[in-house]
């Protein structure tokens, strides 16, 4: 797809199953973009501006809800957000301001977005697994080099179950027939 209001590379995209919009993220813009859309003046939306350089992003997959996504996204300083949108957040939270444009713009700061610094590094991959109902991401840090657990983590301050390796995780998946993670640094 065509964004031409952010010359930012996107660092991760996934899918929206209950909104049908693909979400990517950029340095400091989630994009949501309706890729069924035929006018070309509403694409979509961008919420900004984040604090932090988004590097990753993964939709939350529960199907208690077909009017709301939930997506987990990581940045450059260690943390991980926990984003819920709803199809009235389209409605009720756009910008008055700005002129007419692709894409409308959300401000960041009207949206709830929890979040918790996980590692000391970049967070390199995050991804949710809906056979475990948890979360895992990675970072190159060698102390919380790679985290799972419930996203309800992500809004308290209870620890979490993490693993140490030197020079840290890269990559990681699940295999839910052999019930194994396998990572990789």
């Amino acid at each position: 797809f065509f964004f031409h209001q952010d010359t930012a590379w996107i660092t991760g995209c996934d899918f929206l199953p209950n909104l049908k919009y693909v979400v990517a993220v950029t340095e400091s813009t989630i994009i949501l973009w309706d890729y069924k859309s035929k006018e070309s003046e509403s694409d979509g939306f961008v919420i900004k501006p984040m604090k932090n350089c988004l590097l990753c992003v993964s939709t939350v997959s529960v199907a208690d809800n077909l009017a709301k996504d939930t997506i987990l996204m990581g940045d450059d300083k260690g943390f991980v957000y926990l984003l819920t949108i709803t199809s009235d957040d389209f409605i009720m939270k756009q910008s008055k301001t700005g002129k007419e444009s692709q894409f409308k713009v959300l401000d960041a700061e009207s949206f709830d977005i929890p979040k918790r610094k996980l590692h000391d590094d970049w967070v390199g991959k995050i991804k949710y697994f809906s056979a475990l109902k948890r979360f895992g991401s990675c970072s190159t840090d060698s102390i919380t080099s790679f985290v799972l657990d419930d996203i309800k983590r992500l809004e308290d301050h209870l620890p979490v179950k993490e693993f140490s390796v030197p020079k840290g995780v890269n990559a990681f998946t699940y295999c839910g027939k052999a019930k194994v993670i396998v990572t990789g640094g």
